[in-house]
């Protein structure tokens, strides 16, 4: 069996929009050095992406706003197209660094479609809020939406896309609403509660496309077990319909209930448990083809080195046990650079993730989603919404 392959250089840390803003590459850099130190990364080859060109970058972005990315750290502030605001501030070599970060998604993808790997994984990943003509949400460009688009034209014409990041996956969804060749999946705190405001069960495609975008807004403080719930209530019946080629999987992890910007109450074991079952569901549905990249995930220290680490882990089949401490060697480098910062002890938060399956007569808070979604794309697959067998 081929080896999965992991994407990774220090150049990629070069994404960063500055000062005090959240999206700090830091959390990369703990990452790695986190998943080396507990042996997760023994004796695999870290590949090393170029830029992707802007023949790559135009499947999904026009050419004005690739030139208005390469213009802005020359132009000033004046730039519109999303750039030079608060989420998404000029910074300098933009589009070389953006450009980057889509390069080491599509490597992971030309890897998998050449049958050099059945898996790939790209932390730097995961920018999925990046439209077709403006940044957002802290993201410049799609590399999601680029590498899908690439893999569309090499080899692949059923790809699912599950997106577990708090925020809504709305770029991937937007480049991709009109397509069936593409199912895209989205669980996210619900949109009357957060940005972008986008999501709703109701958001279903277009066209031919109907019922190839899904999406499963949660309720605010919703921890994991009720994540759980909804996620096998709504996401493998409709995997076993679809039959992909390839699950792509966007793994944000700014879900967690210690997270800054959001309000969901996943925790680390949670997280642990969620890349397990698209580990499971990619072997079932997908032919056991799976890339995963990482997405959004504020709180630095306590939460993304740990998270990703598993991530890493349970793409190379290393799987972590929650209660392995954290090696000295991180905990010291960390207490250098930040000596006020409360550190994680071990890879576990300690958290219960054990679901009730849906269907079981009860009705819980995360129920309202579950039907919502379910009756509103469940029958445009020829599924019954109300019967927890489909």
């Amino acid at each position: 069996m081929e080896p999965p392959a992991v994407i990774w250089d220090s150049a990629l840390l070069r994404y960063d929009l500055g000062g005090d803003h959240p999206f700090n590459p830091v959390r990369l850099q703990l990452t790695i050095r986190l998943a080396a130190e507990l042996g997760v990364l023994d004796g695999v080859p870290l590949l090393i992406p170029e830029a992707a060109s802007d023949t790559e970058l135009r499947r999904v972005h026009a050419d004005e706003y690739l030139d208005a990315v390469k213009q802005a750290p020359m132009a000033g502030w004046d730039v519109d197209h999303g750039l030079g605001t608060d989420d998404n501030p000029i910074f300098t070599d933009m589009h070389d660094a953006s450009a980057l970060v889509v390069g080491s998604t599509l490597l992971a993808a030309r890897k998998i479609a050449e049958g050099e790997a059945r898996r790939a994984v790209n932390i730097a990943g995961g920018l999925h809020h990046a439209m077709r003509e403006r940044a957002a949400g802290f993201c410049v460009y799609n590399d999601c939406a680029v590498a899908i688009s690439w893999l569309l034209d090499h080899g692949f014409d059923r790809i699912a896309y599950v997106d577990t990041d708090v925020h809504h996956g709305d770029g991937v969804q937007a480049a991709f609403y009109d397509d069936p060749r593409v199912l895209t999946i989205s669980l996210h705190q619900h949109p009357f509660t957060l940005w972008p405001g986008t999501g709703y069960s109701a958001e279903t495609g277009t066209g031919q496309a109907d019922g190839a975008a899904v999406n499963i807004p949660l309720p605010p403080g919703t921890r994991d077990p009720g994540w759980l719930r909804a996620f096998h209530a709504v996401v493998p019946s409709l995997l076993e319909e679809f039959q992909p080629q390839l699950l792509v999987t966007q793994c944000g992890v700014d879900s967690h209930e210690e997270d800054p910007l959001a309000d969901l109450s996943l925790s680390v074991d949670g997280h642990r448990t969620i890349y397990a079952t698209l580990r499971e569901f990619a072997e079932r549905y997908a032919g056991g083809k799976w890339l995963a990249v990482g997405g959004g995930g504020y709180q630095l220290i306590r939460v993304v080195p740990r998270s990703w680490t598993h991530l890493l882990a349970t793409v190379l089949d290393r799987d972590v046990a929650p209660d392995t401490p954290i090696p000295p060697g991180w905990l010291d480098m960390v207490r250098e650079a930040a000596p006020q910062a409360e550190l994680p002890l071990t890879m576990s938060d300690g958290a219960d993730t054990a679901y009730r399956a849906w269907g079981d007569g009860d009705d819980d808070p995360v129920d309202v989603a579950i039907r919502d979604t379910r009756r509103a794309v469940f029958p445009l697959h020829g599924l019954d919404p109300d019967d927890p067998r489909d």
